[in-house]
């Protein structure tokens, strides 16, 4: 089959490797660090007041001063609340040094919402800028779904903004300052802006990879092969030759993305070698390993047996590792069944291909019509965000064990879970706050952090339930297209079997069995070993399946 019949044949099924950049899961790809003990205290020079402090004021300097952070956080609310005669200057004095107070009793999310009245003040506050560090500082210790990012956002649009912090004893922040900020100006599709902030990133700074990457995806974004190309091997080429066993497991995990990303884009520019090559450096051990198979059989298919790279014998062999034993409880690929009845209907293999369909269908029509009614259960996304955390707290719902596995297969991305980790830190906050002595939980300071919880908690189970939900309905969207493929793939079988294939596809079988390969091709590297319907760990990923053409015979 030539590359314009294969490609032709595949029209409706074929993976699409641009439709991975629609769905690059902050997932994937999220900078985090270590959370901190307590935090710097690194502050600009102290800003001017406006007339003498008042007692409380005082005292809560004093006590700052002294670590008696819970005691000089009740006085700073005091003022920062109106309940003294401090003037404005005093007032705003207070408010940063109350987010201080609350980050270093570690309630985060309590001296976020601080931190945040003084960002959205801008630069009338007089610690609007010694804030920026207090931001870095909790994008240590919260989940980016706390929306520390969208803050950084705020200072500016240039490099420039952050020269402060470009020194040595700064670097860590500066660096974290500019991945963040690239990050925002990613977020509102400004991609050149985003670069500028991603670019200056050090090479020795531990989110400098995370930058390249990024710069990558704004290429991808903006549809620059090229240069994206370019971004995704210098993540390549930092580690090239440096043992896995060497690297941090962010470290790894971007790479292995590097590789994906890659692969995708030489596969979208039908650069078949560099594809392949590529999607062959996701090691096994890799979380992405069973995705580069995946994606790889799709390149093999439209390769096909008229090279020596022998792409269908390759490619059933990649299905038939995806359906093993070893991971069906820990993977999803019913895509890999539509693409094995493609290439067994290609080769004119016409009741082998019904099979795969009718298995497919078999399978996976039940679990569309489960997925349907289970959706209808959840009427808004508190109760969906209820369900996502019973799933993933491995409670009993009364769903099937298959339907559980490819639900918790689904809705594990990255930026799904983060959400889930957000709702955890604040009942963690909401469990320290209960543990403070009444004195401090009955006054204003403990009614504003237990508000501030409680609004940030809200939040985030709506955008969680919300997001799974999306997911949920993805899925069902994508296992009903597939099923779709399916029908339509069993209509074109049925009428091969009767004769009545269209001319065309007739002679384009007719020209896959003119340049079919005969037999399975070995190297000094293996050797041919029959499988006995016993799967074994080492030999995943090395299966080949012999297809010769039955067409035209």
């Amino acid at each position: 089959m030539d590359m314009s019949a294969r490609t032709s044949l595949a029209a409706a099924v074929a993976f699409s490797a641009l439709a991975w950049s629609a769905r690059v899961d902050a997932q994937d790809m999220v900078f985090t660090t270590e959370g901190v003990e307590g935090g710097g205290d690194m502050t600009f020079s102290d800003q001017p007041a406006e007339g003498p402090p008042s007692e409380a004021m005082a005292a809560g300097l004093r006590l700052y001063q002294q670590k008696a952070f819970r005691e000089a956080s009740v006085q700073f609310q005091r003022v920062v609340e109106g309940a003294t005669t401090d003037a404005e200057a005093n007032q705003m004095k207070a408010q940063f040094f109350l987010g201080k107070s609350l980050f270093h009793l570690k309630f985060y999310q309590s001296s976020l919402a601080v931190f945040e009245e003084v960002v959205q003040s801008s630069e009338r506050h007089l610690y609007f800028r010694p804030t920026l560090e207090w931001l870095a500082q909790l994008s240590r210790v919260l989940p980016e779904p706390a929306g520390i990012i969208g803050l950084t956002g705020q200072y500016g649009d240039t490099p420039a903004v952050l020269a402060d912090f470009n020194t040595p004893e700064r670097a860590e922040t500066y660096n974290e300052l500019l991945y963040m900020m690239g990050r925002y100006w990613y977020n509102q599709a400004e991609f050149a802006k985003a670069r500028t902030f991603l670019e200056a990133v050090d090479p020795e700074a531990k989110n400098f990879v995370h930058s390249l990457f990024f710069i990558g995806i704004t290429f991808v974004r903006e549809r620059k092969a090229s240069a994206s190309v370019k971004a995704f091997k210098k993540i390549a080429d930092k580690f090239e030759g440096t043992p896995r066993i060497f690297l941090s497991v962010e470290e790894e995990r971007f790479l292995d993305l590097a590789w994906l990303s890659l692969a995708r884009m030489y596969y979208t520019l039908e650069h078949w070698d560099s594809a392949l090559e590529s999607w062959s450096r996701v090691p096994q051990t890799s979380e992405y390993w069973l995705d580069a198979l995946f994606e790889e059989s799709w390149a093999y298919f439209m390769v096909g047996d008229d090279t020596k790279i022998q792409g269908n014998q390759k490619a059933l062999g990649n299905i038939h590792t995806l359906n093993s034993p070893y991971f069906d409880k820990t993977s999803f690929y019913p895509e890999s069944l539509v693409l094995k009845s493609v290439i067994y209907f290609g080769n004119c293999w016409y009741e082998e291909a019904n099979e795969t369909v009718e298995y497919f269908v078999s399978e996976y029509y039940p679990i569309h019509q489960e997925l349907s009614i289970e959706l209808q259960k959840y009427e808004d996304n508190i109760s969906f965000f209820e369900f996502l955390r019973k799933l993933k707290g491995e409670q009993q719902m009364g769903l099937s064990e298959q339907l559980t596995r490819i639900l918790n297969t689904a809705l594990n991305d990255r930026t799904l879970l983060r959400n889930l980790e957000y709702v955890k830190v604040l009942e963690k906050e909401e469990e320290r706050l209960s543990k403070m002595p009444p004195e401090f939980r009955n006054a204003s300071i403990g009614i504003r952090i237990l508000q501030d919880i409680a609004a940030a908690k809200s939040v985030a189970i709506d955008n969680a339930g919300d997001l799974a939900r999306n997911r949920y309905v993805r899925l069902l969207a994508e296992l009903q297209d597939l099923l779709n493929q399916a029908a339509a793939i069993q209509i074109e079988i049925i009428n091969a079997m009767l004769g009545e294939l269209d001319k065309e596809l007739q002679d384009q079988q007719v020209l896959v069995a003119t340049k079919a390969s005969k037999k399975i091709k070995t190297d000094s590297e293996h050797q041919l070993w029959p499988f006995d319907t016993e799967y074994w760990r080492d030999e995943l990923g090395s299966y080949r399946q012999l297809i010769d053409s039955r067409c035209g015979r």
